[in-house]
Parts: structure tokens; C-alpha cells; sequence
């Protein structure tokens, strides 16, 4: 089969016909460039979940046909290219988009994309889901507007920058001195002491790749073949639109890395809206352990942490199920109980 073939399918599958649904790829005016947005749900009276997805400039829309259709019987969910990414990228000169390319910056866009998501679809709040990189924004944005979120839900927190690439770094080269592999501890030893003062793209790139060869990334497997295969065969991106993540990825590790290895929110731990954190047992990409010992520090209107066991950094890839079961039960009866949320099933029993 052709890729259009195949995408053609998949489009099909995957497409929203309920008459409250909502399917929509929008491109919107966004702190000065133009911006892109994928919405989906089965009904428009179930509440918004905003994904502000990771990398930096590593977005989730091209794979997000792989685990999200199920959630849009629960959520109305948006996918956002940030400035940077794919389909953004792809729409605007680097030269407009290299004035917000800071932690400030697109936070602000952030906050841009809710207000407008707020206003087009008439919802006080909406859920907040950060992932990775995308949880560095998330911090921010639930402390400047807690009001506007039912809650803040953390995925593969981004808590220390410079403490996680020590613990990355460590994990991987105790499993590659454990399994005599003499190659990545040759490689890992010629960077030490890292991550030291002054991190390089190549630097990093050494500690992931073999992080991630170890199951950091993602448990139980020794690369991430799997996701770039399934962005290959997306439906919601052309071939322009792929060809745009390399590009975008560079361009915004050269603007953003600093700022994503000097995150500390080790004294952010004060929120006014509910916090729920998700955490992949195995996760070295974001250390797990950083995670724990930051949710035991944090002060919410409630909280709750959830320890996926089989997982590491991709919990919605690796246990797309029990994911979606703890979006269910943990997250969508903060909007029910507000009245933001579609009728339940009638069910009866004999």
C-alpha cells in the first residue's frame, strides 16, 4: 500500500461522525505567528484536555492517533504544534519565531492557546496535561492561572534539569558496566563528568541514546523505532509536515536546551489547583525518583500520584489502557462534578 493509502484508512477510521463531535486542524494567530491546533472529541459537552506535548519540539499529534482515539469519547482533546514544532514550524520563518523561543515565551503562547480554547468552546476550565518538556510550560502556566484548570497533570516531570542528566547518565552507564557492553561505557566515560558545566546537543545525545537503549524511554525496548514508525503512517500530518520535526527539532534544542537543563522546580511545589502526576516506574528520560520526592513536597487542593509499572517516559504509548483508566477515574469527575462533562451510559441491571 501507498502511504496515502494507508493514511487514507486510518482517517477513516479514526473519523468523528457523533453530531456533538468536534474534528477540527485549525491554524490560529498565536504571540505573532501562525499557529496550529488539532481538536477531537465525540461530544463538545465533554471537558477540554490540552496535551502540551514534549521534546523540546517533539509533537505528539503525528503519533497521537496511536492511544488518543479513546480518549475522545471522555475529552475533548487538543493537540498544539508548539512554536517550533511540525506543523508550526513548517508554517513560519525561523526568524519570526525566534523571538518567543524562551521559557517566558511560550508560556505565553500557552496561555494564548487556552484563552482561546476557553472562549471558542465556553469553558471556564479545561485540564492541563504536560509531558516532558511540556511540563516545564505546565508548571508555569498552573502557577500563573491556576483558575483556569480542573487540574494540572503531570507526565514525565520535568522536575531538575541538571539533577536528571546526572541520574540519566548514572543509569546508564551502571547497565551498560553491569552488561559488559564496552562500547556505550567507552562512549559514556568519554563525556565524563557530565553532565559538568557546559552541555552540548552531541553531549546529551550520548547520554539519551544509550539511556534510552536500556529502557528509559520506553521499558523493554532499546530505541524508539516504534513512534517514528507510527508518525510515518500519520493522518493527521503530510510528508511536509514530518520533514518539519527534524528541522524543528534543531532549531529549538539550539533555543531551548539551556532552558530545559536549568529547569528547577525543586522549591515550586505550592499549586492552587488540584495536581495529578503520572510516573513511569522505569523512567531514567525524566528520572522517576526526582518525581516521587517532588510529589511528597507539593501543597494542592488535592493530589495524586500514579505509578505506572510497566513504563517509563512514554506511559501513553507504553500502558495506553491503564492510562486512559486513570484519566477516567482520576481526572474527568473534577469536571463532572462541575457540570462539564457529557451524560454517562445508562446502564441497567437484573
Amino acid at each position: 500500500m501507498s502511504r496515502d493509502e494507508v493514511t487514507r484508512i486510518l482517517a477513516g477510521n479514526r473519523q468523528i461522525v457523533s453530531p456533538r463531535g468536534i474534528d477540527e486542524t485549525v491554524k490560529v494567530r498565536i504571540g505573532g505567528i501562525d499557529q496550529w491546533l488539532s481538536i477531537r472529541g465525540k461530544d463538545r459537552r465533554n471537558p477540554i484536555l490540552l496535551f502540551l506535548h514534549g521534546g523540546p519540539a517533539s509533537p505528539a499529534m503525528p503519533e497521537s492517533y496511536t492511544f488518543q482515539t479513546p480518549w475522545e469519547d471522555y475529552f475533548t482533546v487538543v493537540q498544539w504544534d508548539q512554536r517550533g514544532a511540525g506543523k508550526t514550524y513548517a508554517a513560519n520563518t525561523e526568524q519570526a519565531m525566534a523571538p518567543g523561543m524562551t521559557v517566558d515565551g511560550m508560556t505565553d503562547d500557552a496561555a494564548q492557546v487556552v484563552q482561546y480554547l476557553r472562549q471558542r468552546y465556553d469553558k471556564q476550565k479545561v485540564f492541563l496535561l504536560g509531558h516532558s518538556w511540556g511540563t516545564v510550560l505546565g508548571v508555569h502556566l498552573a502557577q500563573l492561572h491556576p483558575d483556569w484548570f480542573y487540574a494540572y497533570i503531570s507526565v514525565g516531570q520535568v522536575v531538575n534539569g541538571h539533577r536528571n542528566e546526572e541520574l540519566g547518565y548514572a543509569f546508564a552507564l551502571h547497565e551498560a558496566t553491569a552488561q559488559g557492553n564496552d562500547k556505550a561505557v567507552s562512549e559514556l566515560q568519554a563525556i565524563a563528568p557530565y553532565p559538568g558545566t557546559k552541555l552540548t546537543i552531541d553531549r546529551v545525545g550520548v547520554r539519551s541514546q544509550w539511556e534510552m537503549y536500556y529502557g528509559g524511554l520506553a521499558y523493554g525496548r532499546h530505541d524508539f523505532q516504534f513512534e517514528g514508525d507510527a508518525e510515518e503512517l500519520s493522518p493527521d500530518y503530510s510528508k511536509q509536515d514530518l520533514d518539519a520535526i527534524g528541522k524543528g527539532s534543531l532549531f529549538s534544542l539550539n533555543h531551548l536546551l539551556p532552558a530545559l537543563l536549568s529547569a528547577d522546580f525543586d522549591h515550586v511545589t505550592h499549586f492552587e489547583c488540584p495536581v495529578i502526576v503520572y510516573v513511569g516506574q522505569h523512567d531514567y528520560t525524566t528520572a522517576h525518583e526526582l518525581t516521587e520526592k517532588w510529589f511528597g513536597d507539593i501543597h494542592a487542593p488535592s493530589k495524586r500520584l500514579v505509578m505506572f509499572a510497566d513504563s517509563a517516559h512514554m506511559i501513553m504509548q507504553e500502558q495506553p489502557g491503564r492510562f486512559l483508566t486513570h484519566l477516567v477515574t482520576d481526572a474527568l469527575p473534577l469536571a463532572q462534578k462541575a457540570g462539564d462533562a457529557a451524560p454517562v451510559e445508562v446502564t441497567r441491571d437484573q
